[in-house]
């Protein structure tokens, strides 16, 4: 079994994220001139729309977790296995999120939405853990992304803790995977090596982790939603 440093990680703190901070705004912008695909549901636009772009992408990972844990793979690791620990944590802290956004969000809440896992099998551990990677990388990279479209501080400060969170997900799957893989190029824009030496480029790397565009993590989502429930972020702008 991979070694895992930081298998015993914020079972519960960190990702109840103090739900009744935010609880304040109320949520309340209008979604004038909404540009909707045919057969999509549009997450909305402004604060709202980040919101359900957050919630749409944490019910995805909640449903993931929740069907990991009905399969031969999980079913098949020992009772005390760090493994095992690692998805009972995740699989608490993706409902915590998703039900957090639900709460927040109250009457502007986008439905429930209906997974589409068939691609995944629940009892291929190699299959499991490539799906959790692309959910947890999407993930980070939709936070990064989104921030610039919230308007409201005190959601852009949560959704920082919330980024810090899932960045820790992404950290323990990849090391799952292949130990102290956790931070590589194609998810951190990391310094190259000079030519010639092994020495760091100055200025060749930000050291900052990546970002995706609404649209663009929209249509990686839509791959694991029935029709139905696949969403559009068209407004978010």
């Amino acid at each position: 079994m991979p070694r895992l440093p930081r298998r015993s990680f914020l079972r519960y703190s960190g990702a109840g994220l103090a739900v009744g901070g935010l609880l304040l705004a109320g949520c309340d912008d209008d979604d004038d001139d909404i540009i909707t695909p045919p057969g999509t549901i549009d997450l909305g636009s402004g604060d709202n729309g980040v919101l359900n772009y957050a919630y749409a992408l944490e019910q995805l990972e909640a449903a993931f977790y929740a069907q990991v844990k009905t399969g031969a793979y999980y079913k098949g690791l020992a009772a005390n296995s760090a493994e095992k620990q690692v998805f009972d944590d995740l699989a608490i802290h993706e409902q915590i999120h998703a039900d957090f956004f639900r709460k927040v969000l109250d009457t502007k809440a986008i439905k429930a939405l209906e997974p589409d896992f068939s691609t995944i099998k629940f009892d291929d551990r190699n299959s499991v853990l490539g799906a959790a990677k692309s959910f947890e990388d999407l993930g980070v990279a939709a936070y990064n992304g989104a921030g610039r479209y919230i308007q409201t501080a005190a959601y852009l400060l949560i959704a920082g803790k919330i980024v810090s969170v899932e960045a820790r997900h992404a950290a323990l799957i990849r090391d799952l995977i292949n130990y102290n893989t956790f931070v590589a190029s194609d998810v951190v824009d990391l310094f190259t090596p000079t030519s010639g030496t092994s020495a760091p480029g100055v200025g060749s790397g930000t050291g900052k982790e990546k970002s995706m565009t609404p649209n663009d993590v929209v249509n990686m989502a839509n791959k694991f939603l029935k029709d139905g429930s696949k969403i559009s972020a068209s407004n978010i702008k």
